[in-house]
């Protein structure tokens, strides 16, 4: 790349340049090093690899406080959304001095040093290892055996529609909220609905994975011809729900929010009212092209997932 041109691209923070392969782009007082922007990630909408980190860049002042302090698995896609994907948790080295990581103890006693990102340049890094969808712990790295929220993912088995995904999360939010708890929505921009629950932090993972399989197989109970708890694919009845309670255990991660899926349309997990739920959303209302105009009108929608006050004390029902 021309002399001209990397000086161009460093002297606007984060403005991600078009037109060339490579660039060196300053944020966080970092110079931060992006490759291959022409790369088609979804050829179909046109949508390149630069324009993934220009979508990144837009959302970060939302985005960033979800993912700081939390390990990051990273999700690789080399080849763009629809080509194959790896996961990755260990943070390659090489790596910038300025990347922080979050070591954690596994089972098998090996410890690995995930990345974190703390602020824009370090998303910018780790999206330009080709990571579409961005995948963080639910715990935070000062304690990782006790997560800040717990989670529901509606996920549609075969034959469900997403009109039954919607009415689903109506009712676990009404059981929820039964409880005490404040329920927060947003599309996984695959298939289904999240809902998390801001906790107290105290219990430890498995703790709240064993509240969460409880509440899941009480919603099976009620509504058994929508909903089902069965987590073996095999025994799935069709046409159901799954209330995924299993995504709580040690170590599972789903898509933050605003993360873009690898999905034809581009769509984006992005958070939503309950009124929009009762009227009647659809997964591809949300999408790279149109969720920086969302976030810019309507702000963080799920600021109350981090804020200190109004969290439940699970201890309350375990």
């Amino acid at each position: 790349m021309a002399a001209a041109t990397r000086s161009r691209a460093s002297a606007a923070p984060a403005r991600i340049p078009f037109g060339v392969r490579d660039a060196v782009v300053q944020a966080n007082g970092h110079a931060v090093s992006l490759t291959n922007l022409e790369k088609p990630f979804w050829p179909r909408l046109g949508i390149t690899k630069g324009d993934l980190l220009r979508y990144f860049a837009s959302v970060a002042p939302v985005l960033l406080p979800h993912l700081r302090d939390r390990a990051m698995v990273m999700k690789r896609y080399p080849n763009g959304a629809a080509g194959k994907f790896f996961f990755m948790k260990r943070a390659p080295s090489p790596r910038p001095d300025w990347i922080k990581t979050c070591a954690i103890e596994h089972g098998s006693g090996s410890i690995i040093d995930f990345p974190m990102v703390q602020d824009l340049a370090s998303l910018l890094w780790v999206v330009n290892l080709g990571c579409i969808d961005l995948n963080q712990w639910y715990a935070r790295c000062d304690d990782v055996n006790r997560p800040d929220y717990v989670h529901f993912d509606l996920d549609p088995v075969v034959g469900a529609s997403f009109a039954r995904v919607r009415e689903t999360a109506l009712l676990v939010r009404e059981a929820l909220e039964a409880l005490g708890m404040t329920v927060l929505a947003k599309t996984t921009g695959s298939s289904g609905i999240h809902l998390y629950v801001p906790i107290v932090r105290g219990p430890l993972q498995k703790q709240v994975w064993a509240f969460a399989k409880e509440l899941a197989h009480v919603m099976e109970a009620r509504a058994p011809k929508l909903i089902t708890a069965e987590y073996r694919i095999a025994h799935r009845p069709r046409g159901r729900v799954l209330v995924d309670y299993n995504q709580n255990a040690w170590g599972r991660t789903l898509a933050s929010v605003y993360s873009p899926r690898p999905t034809p349309k581009a769509a984006v997990s992005t958070p939503v009212t309950w009124a929009e739920v009762e009227k009647g959303i659809e997964i591809e209302d949300f999408r790279i092209d149109n969720v920086p105009a969302r976030v810019k009108k309507v702000g963080d929608l799920w600021k109350s997932l981090l804020a200190a006050r109004g969290r439940f004390r699970l201890e309350r029902v375990l």
